[in-house]
């Protein structure tokens, strides 16, 4: 497994032209921990986790994981050099292949070997309760279920960092709640830092040991989850 990694960012700001979408973001990411990015459409939260994904770069400042610099302006390392896994709103699940040849490509694209990688895609698909489903295709799954594929994908490296991107916004209200516990549950047992990005505070609370409030840009406010049922100090 790789080592926990702790985030930084310093003074990062990024433009569309000349409107300002972040301006001299400035935080501090625990190794080990769950942080929800809150906050409604345009202010900025899902532009962070683009620069922190590596598919944007900073007009200003810097981002660090660890004591790596990953981007500033003018340079940012690739997504595949960071140590990272994603899990996207829409699953972005490949139909031609199988539950077990989805979860197992990051694999094959780090040149792991046969064996190992059938264990470790097996390990996964268990730690997100569907192993039995290894066989079939994404389109033979529910939309919760494929949410779990990708989550299983996105565990199955043992990266330092995992980034989410909305990843329960299609999903039906009973759903998102219990799929919002599972995953909390799993990021804690796995405790690889987390950053969460969501428009819906009860997510944010339910998952998030900080919750960071983006506004206009800016961090509004940092607040420390202080239980597991989500209350705020």
């Amino acid at each position: 497994m790789s080592a926990f990694t702790d985030i930084r960012l310093e003074g990062v700001s990024y433009a569309f032209g000349t409107h300002t979408v972040l301006n001299r973001i400035d935080l501090s990411i625990k190794a080990g921990s769950i942080v929800a990015l809150l906050g409604p459409s345009g202010c900025g939260k899902s532009t962070l986790l683009r620069l922190l994904a590596g598919l944007s770069e900073p007009k200003e400042g810097h981002v660090w994981f660890g004591e790596r610099l990953v981007a500033k302006s003018g340079w940012m390392l690739p997504p595949e050099a960071r140590d990272i896994g994603m899990v996207f709103q829409d699953y972005a699940l490949w139909p031609h292949m199988s539950v077990a040849q989805n979860v197992a490509f990051p694999l094959k694209m780090r040149n792991v070997p046969g064996g190992e990688r059938a264990q470790r895609v097996r390990q996964a698909l268990e730690r997100v309760g569907l192993a039995e489903f290894a066989s079939r295709k994404p389109s033979g799954l529910s939309g919760g279920q494929q949410q779990r594929v990708a989550l299983a994908r996105a565990i199955v490296a043992e990266p330092g960092i995992l980034l989410f991107d909305e990843p329960l916004s299609n999903l039906d209200s009973a759903l998102r709640k219990s799929l919002c516990h599972e995953m909390a549950h799993l990021l804690r047992a796995l405790g690889t830092t987390a950053v969460y990005v969501t428009h819906d505070r009860q997510e944010a609370q339910w998952l998030a040991d900080r919750i960071v409030h983006l506004d206009g840009g800016e961090i509004a406010s940092v607040r420390t989850v202080t239980s597991s049922s989500g209350e705020i100090a």
